[in-house]
């Protein structure tokens, strides 16, 4: 293959995780959504890389805080491949890749969601300076789609919505969008506590999981409720309702995991701790009249969302009786808000 002249070599992104309101959870083609989904990003949980690109074709290196990891590099050929009639200068070069988390890796927070929304925006930017173009982020959220669905998400606001929807203008299965102007002021400045209930790899992979949604008895029922909570979601949003935002949040986050627990095999990510952190959650939002909102990822841990201006006060209360609940006693605090930074 001709080796493509690119004017520059190196970029180096910040790109945010984020946590699902209404779940995105079974897919069709190319990480296509089976229904729509939306998120708030978690600021100050991230992922730092730096991409160098090199002139030894097809070679991908990757290094973790300073550490060649050769078990990442798989799923970056696979992104690659993926990604190769978009970026069509890619195949004339290698890739080194430095990341670093700034939270701790397999804390049960998605860093592949904050990983390849970096990686991705890396090389939207490298993109660019050959077409002499400005940044486009389009590109990089669907970049990042073809990485990892929810990863598209983490580009795009402070709120974010992926999956082509009637509700929502210039929604698309391709690359997500910023739902910021949604937010009531009662959203504003709300927090995610994740409460870390089991750390390291999960016993049923994300892509494990959205596959047994092809032969799921109650798929596409799944996925029409979903949908339709995206509409309520828009309007709770939009009216600031608090209470009925808990309620289709904690319903969206136990539809999923039930879910799991119908599929065939079935199999089920939540610890006695988890179901320990919701009970205790739901108590004392009825005894104190504060709105702390639980949900899941695909996972056994917590996500805690709350007004940021309670958190001095759930410290002191709620949060020493839910970290009985965590591995080690931990919990990683983030506000809510975009974090995409470019780093050069």
């Amino acid at each position: 293959m001709e080796m493509i002249k690119i004017p520059k070599r190196e970029a180096a992104w910040r790109c945010p995780s984020n946590i699902a309101l209404v779940k995105y959870w079974g897919k069709k083609g190319p990480q296509i959504p089976a229904n729509a989904s939306l998120s708030f990003t978690l600021a100050d949980l991230y992922t730092e890389t730096k991409l160098l690109l090199t002139d030894q074709a097809n070679v991908i290196e990757v290094f973790l805080d300073g550490v060649h990891r050769p078990d990442f590099e798989p799923k970056i050929y696979d992104f690659c491949r993926r990604i190769a009639d978009l970026l069509p200068w890619l195949g004339s070069h290698g890739l080194k890749i430095e990341t670093h988390n700034n939270f701790p890796h397999s804390s049960g927070i998605a860093s592949s969601a904050s990983g390849l929304g970096a990686l991705a925006l890396c090389l939207a930017e490298l993109d660019a300076c050959i077409k002499e173009t400005p940044m486009d982020f389009m590109l990089a959220s669907n970049l990042a789609r073809l990485g990892s669905g929810s990863a598209c998400r983490s580009i795009s606001g402070a709120a974010a919505m992926w999956g082509e929807h009637p509700d929502y203008p210039g929604s698309s299965d391709y690359y997500a969008i910023s739902v910021d102007h949604l937010l009531h002021e009662q959203f504003q400045g709300w927090m995610d506590a994740v409460m870390l209930v089991e750390t390291g790899s999960k016993s049923v992979s994300s892509t494990q999981g959205h596959a047994l949604l092809q032969e799921h008895p109650y798929a596409q029922s799944r996925f029409q409720e979903a949908n339709r909570n995206m509409s309520r979601l828009k309007q709770i949003l939009l009216e600031g309702n608090i209470w009925a935002f808990a309620e289709l949040v904690e319903s969206e986050a136990l539809q999923l995991h039930a879910m799991m627990m119908c599929s065939t095999p079935s199999y089920m990510l939540m610890q006695p701790g988890t179901l320990s952190i919701i009970r205790k959650v739901r108590e004392f939002r009825e005894q104190s009249g504060i709105p702390v909102v639980f949900t899941l990822d695909a996972g056994a841990n917590v996500h805690v969302l709350f007004p940021g201006q309670h958190r001095s006060y759930l410290g002191e209360t709620l949060f020493p009786n839910l970290e009985k609940a965590c591995e080690g006693g931990k919990y990683i605090c983030s506000s809510i808000g975009a974090g995409v930074k470019t780093l050069t």
